[in-house]
């Protein structure tokens, strides 16, 4: 059963990450040179800083193909001649130039290496323009083997979107695809044919007839955007709006939903503003004021593209209408709304700037589910919902990954880190400091990219708590902290087992009724009793097991 139980969690509890298709979830410890390239900051990536992107493409859904350019502006930040772009097969990159002329490439798998001609200049702003086309890898089960989705809607209208976290923004446009250096701003064109709708990231400047059965939608991207977050979808849409009152100012929420649904979104989508109440409330401001929260149904499950939420959980709560914890809270909410939306703030305002630590998308952002009936239904609901996840944690891997070969950590980076930050929340045993401190973490790291170490530092210091260990524990093995007790006469014995060698975490226990907390290490510590017939219970808030000896 437990292992029926994972299958079904592994693909249930993962919308917006990669599955073993893709290779990244499952245990590898031989690596290529293509991982390398992909996961590392290379020397032709490290001496320029992206600035700009201008992505102009056209969408042909019957051929299946896209063809057109990406315009890359960087500022230059050391001398070198060589920078590597990454498009992935079978995709073509067909050309390159800078100031008019057409530059020499090196083709090495799905990385491309061009060979600039003029001077680059330290402290210069350039630009370069990427010409590729072709048919870009099919999605096999999006989100989690991704690509485009090359789909119809019930009366035949071409449905098509594009997911890639994990596989990488490689897979459909050139770009640099590592997560350390997100551009500053994007323009995104996409002609497609008359009849559809394309949706982006940011917000719609404007859409040109192009007089040949064809119009073209124009993008603007305000702020900072990781790659994985760019994307199209294309459909027979329709459109309906609201303006949402939050922390800094009128904030702009746009739908958009097959037209057959648009009825049934206006309902069912209210879950979109009570989630950005409750995740203003926790975590602070909603990051891309500029470029509004667009919720946009897509032909699969959904995604957590930024500015661009995609959908596609079929107008149901939970998640396709099960409850992942298993106690009942988790129908309260539409799943991937919750989940996908809390990715606003972290993944798309705070980013991993490698992807062995993903982890602090996932377990921030599957927390956030509990947070949400923190905020509307108290903390007992919150609480329950939050443990009641555990039962999909298998402890198989480390949360966090192999480093600069494009290597995620286990997949209990979502409910395993979840109950992380739970127990976390616990040791501060002050639910408004707790507050405080996620609010820091999203203004500290106000759309950067950060590593565990940042992540790490920052709630110590911000806790006050030495937790060194404790991130050890739960981040870098699999093993669980085991809370041995033993009652003997009006005497308690305890310690901690199976942890890292200097683990120290206090805990609370109830003693007949009565809470107290316990500092256990690793050495047997002592409480007195005031009876020899002590009822001892763990508070299960803390994700520990227990044996009672």
């Amino acid at each position: 059963m437990k292992n029926t139980l994972y299958l079904i969690l592994f693909f249930v509890i993962s919308p917006c990450i990669s599955t073993k298709a893709q290779g990244l979830l499952q245990e590898k410890n031989n690596f290529t040179r293509q991982d390398t390239l992909r996961g590392s900051i290379t020397p032709e990536r490290e001496w320029w800083d992206l600035s700009y992107y201008h992505l102009d493409i056209k969408v042909n859904p019957e051929q299946k193909t896209i063809s057109g350019t990406n315009t890359i502006q960087y500022t230059v930040l050391k001398p070198n001649q060589v920078l590597q772009i990454d498009l992935q097969e079978p995709l073509v990159l067909t050309k390159v130039t800078q100031n008019n002329k057409e530059l020499e490439i090196k083709h090495d798998g799905n990385a491309h290496f061009v060979t600039l001609k003029d001077q680059q200049k330290i402290g210069a702003t350039n630009s370069v323009i990427a010409y590729y086309e072709g048919k870009p890898r099919e999605a096999v089960r999006a989100p989690w083997d991704g690509g485009i989705s090359w789909k119809k809607d019930k009366n035949g209208n071409h449905f098509i979107a594009s997911s890639c976290q994990g596989l990488g923004a490689s897979v459909w446009w050139p770009n640099k695809d590592h997560m350390y250096d997100e551009v500053d701003s994007m323009d995104i064109s996409v002609t497609i044919p008359k009849g559809l709708m394309n949706v982006s990231n940011g917000r719609l400047k404007n859409i040109i007839d192009n007089k040949d059965e064809t119009i073209t939608t124009n993008w603007h991207v305000a702020n900072p955007i990781n790659n994985y977050g760019v994307n199209i979808n294309i459909g027979d849409y329709a459109n309906f709006s609201e303006v949402f009152k939050g922390e800094k100012g009128d904030l702009d929420m746009n739908y958009y939903v097959l037209k057959d649904n648009l009825e049934k979104a206006k309902t069912h989508f209210k879950d979109a503003p009570k989630m950005m109440k409750a995740f203003e409330h926790w975590f602070g401001p909603y990051p891309f004021y500029e470029d509004s929260f667009k919720l946009v149904e897509v032909p699969y499950l959904g995604m957590e593209h930024q500015s661009s939420v995609t959908y596609g959980n079929k107008y149901m709560n939970g998640y396709l209408g099960s409850d992942l914890s298993g106690t009942g809270w988790g129908l309260k909410f539409d799943f991937i709304i919750i989940h996908e939306a809390g990715h606003e703030w972290f993944a798309n305002n705070i980013t991993n700037v490698d992807i062995a630590d993903m982890w602090i998308h996932e377990s921030f952002t599957a927390y956030s589910e509990s947070l949400f009936l923190d905020y509307y239904y108290g903390k007992q609901a919150s609480s329950e919902y939050v443990i009641g996840t555990r039962r999909g944690i298998q402890n198989d891997r480390p949360l966090i990954g192999q480093y600069n070969v494009n290597n995620e950590g286990s997949g209990d980076m979502y409910y395993k880190g979840a109950n992380m930050l739970h127990t976390l929340r616990q040791l501060v045993n002050d639910d408004e400091k707790w507050r405080q401190i996620l609010r820091t973490l999203n203004s500290k790291f106000y759309h950067q990219t950060v590593t565990t170490q940042q992540i790490e530092n920052c709630l110590a210091e911000e806790s006050g708590l030495d937790l060194k260990e404790i991130f050890n524990q739960y981040l870098r093995t699999t093993k669980i902290p085991v809370l041995e007790y033993q009652v003997e006469g009006k005497k308690l014995h305890y310690k901690w087992t199976n942890t890292v060698k200097d683990f120290v975490m206090p805990i609370k226990i109830e003693v007949n009724g009565i809470n107290h907390w316990i500092t256990p290490s690793k050495e047997y510590q002592t409480l007195k009793l005031k009876s020899k017939d002590s009822n001892i219970k763990v508070d299960n808030n803390f994700y520990v097991n227990v044996k009672a000896l």
